[in-house]
């Protein structure tokens, strides 16, 4: 091999080589980037700098190493690159490669590896970089494969492309610049260019950071323990080993509600401690009762591998005999004759029994969600990634916690862990990924000036460049927009970042305070027109990237003339949570407004997933409800809606003729698709659609089924012989504007939608108004005769009954309505 390399690279790994006793003294990662348009050359670049290194690090630890290498197998010069890589491994003294390609690379998560290379020259997918580098051991080894540095810039890469829409045909180049420029700037970063055989930058330290040295061995196992010893003994910090012990306060059981919050930064192994410590849970609880069983809830299945994978290691550990269950390649259920453990979609968390539910990776759960978990079940835990790519969990912190803490009933344990399990605390590559992917991300901290000029409304509305923000002049302006997301949202990833850099069709806007700080951020895609011809191949049920608005109208109102207009989707808006309720949300968005107006757009919009709280956003803004999904979202728990604004005539026509249909749809399926739907956010929907009809005519019923109404309102006739006449009154009810709607109070509203909409049973009904069923019983009766004299206009007490067939007339046109 050393024939065939530049003695200038040998020179660059020697940079390296006279760090590793430091590196592996320290537990401190390196990262190597070799760029250049020779596949051969970059596949043995990369094996001469593990062989080298190799070598060198045994000298210190005297250990056997493994390494991943991933890679796109569907480039024919990809292949090239790893199979002369992997020739030149089989040379290897100290380390075996194993060989997989990005699409499968979250299965990685929670193994530790000793080098990893990541061939990047025909793609740079922000996620993957977060997802893979946190796996590399410190005194280990990150190489990145590039292209030529001098072109890399402008390099078309796969996520390049799929940031690309039918109106946008060529990407931005904005974030290999900004990726680059943070590997210049951050130490323990080597960058070598096989292009032109030479070293753009020089591997180096500053040793006197890490003064404090690797992390104590001793683990701090207490004397005294429930759980078995042999337990503790898996651990690999002191942080597991405290939240292990944390965890065997959660035996006893709780009069109302205990809560154990985890957070950490990634790579800190909180998952696999929950893990050990349900194990744990599990051999106690066994001993009180049959079968214990623990519910498992994350994203994904595959966020909850490395929960399984410690689960079984602490369950072989102590004897237990299982199966384990797996769906697509994940393990769902370990299954035993004395425990069960199981994975759930979160959705399904609160309808099921369990002795302790796990959240993992909490804060990529919408916290309404969140909060219906908590609500359900007497024992939980929930754990989260501060800073990571899977989500950042301050949004978490800041609003699920204050809630819980502030319910009496709940006991809330919480522990932060801070200790690294793979690599050293102020690991360098880990302070890069963080830096780069902007994981640690603030909003800025906003002082009584910036207070006060949010009370007096001396506000800015700021238009971005992607330019700007990612240069060096305006990255604090960057930080502190993509601070507020990461705040205010519940799942934000790296790509988010990418997307945000290089979409071509998204803008950037924010409100600022005089003073300078970012308060509000907005993130707009552009969407429509649509093509003539992709209009009808929409229509027919065809696919388009990115115009989702265009799309979804085009689907499921079916107004083609939509297609033709252009307007804005509002991605994302978000206000600093340290001055949400305070109107700069609306202010923000009623700048958008006037811009979209003079850029002479047909009309603005967003998607979402429903809660009361949002919707109330939306509607006091002037947006339209339009569209809902059939299913909740199996992660948030909630149904995706869009809502618009129209901007001019034209659109408002289309807009108008969709919420009508929306309303009949929503009036007609709600006991099929949304019987669950909260009532709250029913009514709100209900209430601000156009009207169907505009006035209470005694025609939209039968005389039988007016008869049939009056004896359910004063005599004998229960709810369910009455269910089709409350059902049909609660559709004229919610046709009529709601100022010509008969009196009823909002408690009623709510009942006839929960239970003659919805068709939910009594004791549903009890549990979501918390009133017995003979209350519940007497406010439907209640609501039959207001509706009964409203509609005939005689008092039940003074109504005759009877009807005669003589007299018996019916308007075919509205007997349906």
């Amino acid at each position: 091999m050393n024939e065939k390399i530049p003695s200038s690279f040998n020179r660059f790994l020697a940079t390296i080589g006279k760090f590793e006793e430091f590196l592996v003294n320290k537990k401190l990662r390196g990262l190597l980037v070799i760029s250049g348009g020779d596949p051969a050359k970059l596949g043995l670049l990369a094996a001469r700098a593990i062989s080298y290194h190799e070598k060198v690090r045994h000298r210190y630890d005297k250990k056997r190493y493994t390494g991943l290498y991933v890679y796109h197998d569907e480039f024919p010069d990809a292949e090239n690159t790893r199979r002369v890589f992997e020739n030149e491994a089989e040379s290897f003294r100290y380390t075996e490669f194993e060989f997989d390609v990005y699409e499968k690379s979250e299965k990685y998560l929670g193994k530790t590896y000793s080098y990893l290379i990541l061939d990047l020259t025909h793609d740079l997918k922000p996620n993957d970089v977060g997802r893979l580098t946190g796996i590399v051991e410190g005194g280990g080894l990150v190489i990145f494969l590039t292209p030529k540095w001098d072109t890399w810039d402008n390099y078309l890469t796969l996520f390049k492309q799929n940031l690309t829409v039918p109106q946008y045909p060529e990407p931005r180049h904005v974030f290999i610049t900004w990726f680059k420029r943070k590997l210049l700037q951050h130490e323990g970063i080597g960058i070598y260019d096989a292009e032109s055989d030479t070293i753009i930058k020089k591997f180096s330290l500053t040793r006197e950071r890490y003064k404090g040295g690797k992390s104590s061995q001793d683990l701090g196992i207490p004397e005294e323990t429930l759980f078995p010893k042999k337990l503790y003994e898996l651990a690999l910090t002191r942080d597991q080993v405290n939240v292990i012990k944390l965890m065997e306060e959660m035996y006893e059981k709780p009069k109302g509600r205990k809560v154990l919050v985890v957070t950490a930064d990634r790579g800190r192994g909180k998952s696999c401690a929950v893990a050990i410590g349900s194990v744990g849970l599990i051999y106690l609880l066994s001993k009180i009762k049959p079968k214990p069983r623990v519910a498992v809830t994350a994203p994904s299945p595959g966020s909850v591998q490395s929960f399984f994978t410690l689960a079984m290691k602490a369950l072989d550990t102590l004897g237990f005999k299982y199966n384990a269950v797996k769906k697509s390649g994940d393990i769902i259920e370990l299954r035993g004759s004395r425990f069960s453990i199981e994975y759930w979609e979160p959705v399904a968390v609160p309808k099921i029994k369990a002795d302790l539910v796990v959240v993992d990776e909490a804060s990529g759960i919408h916290v309404p969600m969140l909060f219906k978990i908590w609500e359900a079940h007497k024992r939980s835990v929930f754990a989260t990634t501060i800073h990571g790519y899977e989500g950042a969990g301050r949004g978490f912190s800041v609003r699920f916690l204050r809630r819980i803490k502030s319910d009496k009933l709940t006991e809330v344990l919480e522990y932060e862990m801070t200790e690294p399990i793979r690599y050293g605390m102020g690991d360098p590559v880990e302070e890069w990924s963080f830096k780069t992917l902007l994981l640690d991300a603030e909003p800025a901290e906003l002082n009584e000036e910036d207070l006060k000029c949010i009370e007096e409304k001396r506000l800015k509305y700021v238009s971005y460049t992607p330019q700007y923000l990612f240069s060096e002049e305006g990255e604090e302006e960057l930080r502190q927009l993509f601070g507020i997301y990461v705040l205010a949202h519940y799942r934000n990833e790296p790509d988010d970042l990418g997307m945000l850099a290089d979409a071509p069709h998204h803008i950037i806007r924010a409100v600022k305070t005089e003073t300078g700080k970012i308060v509000c951020a907005i993130q707009v895609a552009e969407e429509g027109p649509i093509p003539g011809s992709m209009i009808e191949e929409l229509l027919k049920g065809g696919r388009i990237p990115g115009n989702i608005i265009p799309d979804r109208v085009l689907k499921h109102t079916r107004l083609r003339e939509f297609g033709e207009l252009k307007g804005w989707r509002i991605v994302r808006i978000a206000t600093h949570p340290s001055v949400q309720g305070k109107g700069i949300g609306s202010w923000g968005l009623s700048k958008l407004v006037e811009e979209a107006s003079l850029k002479g757009l047909d009309w603005i919009a967003s998607g979402f997933g429903v809660n009361e709280e949002l919707l109330r956003f939306w509607l006091k803004n002037g947006f339209k409800v339009i569209h809902i999904s059939p299913d909740r979202n199996p992660v948030s728990g909630e149904y995706t809606i869009l809502v618009i604004k129209p901007i001019n005539d034209r659109a408002a026509r289309f807009v108008s003729i969709s919420e009508r249909e929306f309303k009949q749809k929503l009036l007609l399926s709600i006991p099929v698709n949304y019987r669950d739907m909260e009532p709250e956010v029913a009514k709100l929907m209900l209430d601000s659609t156009a009207p169907l009809i505009e006035s209470l005519d005694k025609k939209l019923m039968t005389q039988i089924q007016v008869d049939r109404l009056w004896v359910y309102c004063l005599g004998p006739m229960t709810f369910e012989a009455a269910a089709d006449l409350m059902f049909k009154l609660a559709n004229i009810y919610f046709s009529l504007p709601p100022d010509s709607r008969p009196k009823l109070s909002r408690l009623q509203e709510l009942v006839l939608i929960a239970k003659a909409l919805q068709g939910r049973s009594w004791e549903e009904l009890e549990a979501l108004f918390k009133k017995p069923s003979k209350e519940l019983h007497k406010i439907a009766h209640d609501i039959a005769c207001e509706l009964f004299e409203s509609i005939t206009g005689v008092k039940p007490e003074e109504y005759k009954p009877g009807v005669s067939v003589y007299e018996y007339v019916v308007d075919k046109s509205r007997l349906l309505f």
